[in-house]
Order: structure tokens, then sequence, then C-alpha cells
């Protein structure tokens, strides 16, 4: 009984992987955010950022991720129901489009604001 749920547990990893790396070669604006990703990660290794700098950081991209996957499934789900336009169905992806708008605006601010010091 335990292997079984250990496997499953396994299995659902592969599954979790296997959307991301879909949304990846599928969507072009997670293929920006993994630019952006490794961008800033590497920006941050050379500046020796502090450890309260990386937490703002990783919990940044983080959220763009999160954003950008939910966003995702949305468009997969809308796209599967319908690929006319449909009104409600356009509302639906613009508002789930604003949401990862939102996270890329505040991670570019907070960006702005740690890796500032370590710039001037």
């Amino acid at each position: 009984m335990i292997t079984n749920y250990l496997a499953a547990r396994i299995r659902s990893f592969g599954y979790a992987f296997r959307g991301l790396w879909l949304m990846i070669l599928t969507q072009p604006h997670p293929q920006l955010h993994a630019l952006a990703t490794i961008a800033v990660l590497t920006a941050g290794i050379a500046l020796h950022l502090r450890r309260w700098e990386w937490v703002a950081i990783l919990l940044c991209i983080g959220m763009v991720w999160v954003a950008e996957a939910l966003n995702s499934a949305l468009e997969f789900l809308a796209d599967e129901v319908s690929l006319e336009k449909r009104e409600r169905i356009g509302k639906a992806k613009d508002v789930a489009a604003g949401g990862v708008l939102i996270a890329a605006i505040v991670s570019v601010a907070v960006a702005a604001l740690v890796f500032w010091n370590h710039l001037r």
C-alpha cells in the first residue's frame, strides 16, 4: 500500500514537470520568463545578493511562474471549450493575462529595488 502511494506521488511529479515543459515549449511568454529568470539568477549570483534579497527575488520569480502556469492552463481549457471568439472566454483570458502582468510589474519593481544598490 505504501509503495503504491509513493509511486502515485512520484508519477504526479512527472505530470507536473511535463506540464511545465509543455507550457515552456508551447507558450511564448513563459519562454521570455525563462530567459528573465536565468538573467536575474545570474545577476544575483554575480552581485552576491544578501539572503533577504534572494528571498525577495525568488518569491517574485515563483509568483510570475505560478501566474503564468495558471494563465496557460486557463487558455488551454478555454481553447478546448471553443476556438471561436466568445466574449466571456475572451474576458476570462484577459483577466488571467492581467494577473500575469501584475506579477511581472511587481517583480520588476522588486528587482529594481534589490539591484539598485548593487549597480550604482
